[in-house]
């Protein structure tokens, strides 16, 4: 009779061990971090805007001009808090030159339909605002300035304990005489 040839069999202890090596050297190195969920930037609208933020910008410009402010377009990856009509709809990015707070001074021109969709959004918005989930996505103390033009909605957010710029509190003044105003609930 032939000797059998015997094959040992992996242990249990084994296998776990090369199931858990597999799945480590999955995941990124050590130091990279998987954003939250509250951190995900969505993809953004589908369309872009139109002549009605062309018209707003024009205004915008006139409106901070008199406080002797620049606005300039945006390419920064910027986003509000938004409520989720804000975070589908097109919108435009501008920023204030300010030159002791280069990170600040968004302002973001969304476009709906027509002037009673923006306000219902507008409305919307502010209600967000006061809500838990948005106050955690803004710093403390923020202030949300929004104001209706047209069927643009225009949003800036700032906090006035924490400017860097004393030309911050000069956006605000400004923007009051732009549109009319959304009152945000505190």
């Amino acid at each position: 009779m032939a000797a059998r040839l015997k094959i040992p069999r992996p242990n249990a202890l084994a296998l776990s061990l090369a199931a858990v090596l597999l799945l480590a050297g999955c995941a990124g190195s050590a130091g990279e971090v998987a954003p939250s969920v509250g951190a995900l930037v969505t993809e953004g609208p589908t369309r872009t805007v139109g002549p009605a933020v062309a018209q707003t910008r024009t205004e915008l410009v006139q409106v901070l001009g008199t406080k002797n402010l620049v606005l300039q377009d945006s390419q920064a990856e910027f986003r509000p808090p938004e409520d989720p009509t804000f975070a589908t709809t097109p919108r435009a990015l501008y920023q204030v030159i300010l030159p002791k707070a280069p990170q600040e001074g968004f302002i973001v021109v969304y476009e709906f339909a027509d002037p009673t969709a923006a306000a219902e959004a507008a409305a919307a918005q502010a209600a967000y605002l006061a809500t838990g989930p948005a106050k955690v996505q803004s710093p403390f103390g923020a202030r949300h300035i929004i104001r209706l033009v047209g069927p643009t909605v225009v949003q800036y957010t700032w906090v006035p304990a924490g400017a860097e710029d004393p030309l911050q509190p000069d956006i605000q003044t400004a923007l009051e005489t732009l549109g009319t105003g959304v009152p945000v609930p505190s």
